[in-house]
């Protein structure tokens, strides 16, 4: 396999459910520059089949989806063995919705507007780097 930086592995997958155009596209120019391989779903109804088809490594999940709730989504991915242990971040633009987000498995919780840095430190921070 080749190698990245410092012997990490390179293009662990990133799989964005986001519905908001601008977001997803600064996500996904943050975490490819730094050499995360990433794939976009912006529809909360075809998310689960997307997370079966891509395998990624880590889901970035927004709370509020068309089609699908992002809270319904990780319930399902909580619910399924072959994605209970899948890293999960949400995203929401309601900090209210922290404690339902947790109390459905997500591992990490980040609030709408973030900048650039803390999206990235929170991503190699999930995925040990």
């Amino acid at each position: 396999m080749p190698e990245a930086r410092r012997g990490e592995p390179l293009s662990q997958h990133v799989l964005l459910i986001e519905d908001e155009p601008n977001i997803a596209e600064a996500i996904r120019f943050i975490l490819s520059r730094d050499g995360w391989r990433v794939s976009h779903e912006a529809d909360g109804s075809a998310a689960l089949e997307r997370v079966r088809k891509d395998r990624p490594d880590l889901v970035i999940l927004d709370h509020m989806l068309p089609g699908m709730s992002g809270l319904d989504i990780l319930s399902a991915l909580r619910a399924d063995p072959e994605t209970v242990a899948l890293p999960v971040m949400m995203l929401t633009a309601r900090g209210r919705d922290r404690e339902m987000a947790e109390q459905a498995g997500a591992n990490r919780f980040m609030s709408k507007p973030f900048s650039n840095a803390e999206i990235l430190a929170e991503v190699r921070s999930m995925m040990g780097r």
